[in-house]
């Protein structure tokens, strides 16, 4: 059983973040019949699913639907957005009774370098607070540090006008109200196949806990894998179980258990570096 799973509704993007490398494969918007294709064979799998990967899932023009497929399967749906388009889309959200958690990553406004601070956080901070009372949770993320974090001590300071402090640690970072949080944490590099090889002796939770599915199908070892470099099969043309099965997506899960990444893409992962 895994603990989630990454099924990217679109790879499309409002931003272009400087943290982020985006992605050179065909702009899409998986279609609901093929969510619901997809979603159902993830189903028993796992029970949380992501709608992310790649991309802003809150552009997604049918993405009512496709919560309400999530919720007839069973799965409690978790966002990762920029935070951008919140206020569109705060009625659809707030009433979507599989929306189990909202990430919103508050670095994209510094990475981008556009509009008013205080505008963007004091929306995101709202949309938070009702969400929390509407029973939704919300965790703030600044993975900024090390990076573009000259804002942050604004950012806070923004926040604590909606959440006043003490505001109490937890298990990543700070819990700032019922159901609300704030997580810091490190920039990282992506992983890059043209970056060079940063050793093999590490650690990663894909394929053990995590599985990551892009918008036309493509299995990849975790929400990492922007373009596909790890092709382990196609859902559409296999059940997870045959995909997860084949030698590859083997090698990989027990490279990771003596501690040794086997695939070139994986040795070039700083996120994975924490772990090691």
């Amino acid at each position: 059983m895994l603990r989630k799973a990454y099924l990217e509704i679109t790879n499309v993007c409002n931003l272009s973040c400087s943290f982020c490398p985006g992605t050179r494969r065909e702009k899409k918007f998986m279609s609901t019949n093929d969510f619901r294709f997809l979603a159902a064979r993830l189903r028993g799998h796992t029970e949380y699913l992501y709608f992310h990967l790649m991309g802003e899932p809150l552009l997604h023009p049918e993405l009512e639907q496709l919560l309400e497929t999530a919720g007839e399967l069973g799965f409690r749906v978790m966002l990762t957005t920029n935070g951008t388009l919140l206020s569109q889309r705060e009625e659809l959200l707030l009433r979507a009774g599989a929306l189990h958690k909202l990430n919103i990553s508050l670095q994209s406004f510094e990475a981008n370098g556009r509009g008013e601070l205080g505008d963007y956080i004091r929306g995101c901070a709202a949309f938070a607070r009702r969400a929390a009372q509407a029973g939704k949770l919300c965790e703030f993320r600044l993975w900024n540090r090390g990076g573009q974090d000259e804002l942050n001590g604004q950012i806070q300071a923004l926040l604590e006008e909606f959440f006043p402090q003490p505001w109490e640690p937890s298990r990543n970072g700070l819990r700032l109200a019922p159901k609300v949080w704030l997580e810091p944490g490190d920039r990282f590099d992506w992983p890059d196949l043209e970056a060079g090889d940063r050793g093999e002796r590490r650690f990663c939770y894909g394929l053990r806990d995590q599985v990551g599915v892009l918008c036309d199908g493509t299995v990849v070892p975790c929400c990492l894998d922007r373009e596909g470099d790890i092709p382990l099969g196609n859902l559409f043309e296999s059940s997870l179980e045959e995909i997860l099965d084949t030698p590859r997506a083997r090698a990989i899960y027990e490279g990771f258990s003596r501690r040794q990444a086997v695939e070139p893409l994986c040795r070039s992962c700083g996120y994975s570096l924490r772990f090691t």
